[in-house]
């Protein structure tokens, strides 16, 4: 399931427009670190619930960034975190999503 994010979807919805996608990239640099770290923080606290917060605004990234199968991974891990559970498999996915595009957009 190696899926490498991309800038197909990001493309489609400048139409070509550098600066829109410059600056949608802008955000998502700014948004995704923090939303990571509230992500992590709430693991660990054990606050599912807003795990599975967190998780839904980073959904949205994963969408930006053209991991249609990712986002699939993100909906599961989303509905198991709000009924109060960690799937390990779902986890692991999940990590390596937000390795992929920590580095992505680092590198974009």
């Amino acid at each position: 399931m190696e899926e490498k994010p991309n800038y197909s979807y990001i493309s489609q919805l400048s139409g070509g427009d550098k600066n829109f996608e410059e600056q949608l990239l802008d955000v998502v640099r700014l948004e995704l670190p923090l939303e990571i770290e509230n992500y992590k923080n709430h693991l660990k606290t054990t606050d599912f619930m807003r795990a599975g917060d967190d998780v839904h605004k980073i959904k949205h990234k994963i969408s930006i960034l053209g991991l249609e199968k990712s986002y699939q991974v993100a909906i599961d891990h989303e509905d198991k975190l709000r009924e109060g559970v960690v799937d390990p498999e779902l986890f692991s996915q999940f990590e390596k999503i937000l390795d992929a595009m920590t580095t992505f957009i680092q590198k974009a």
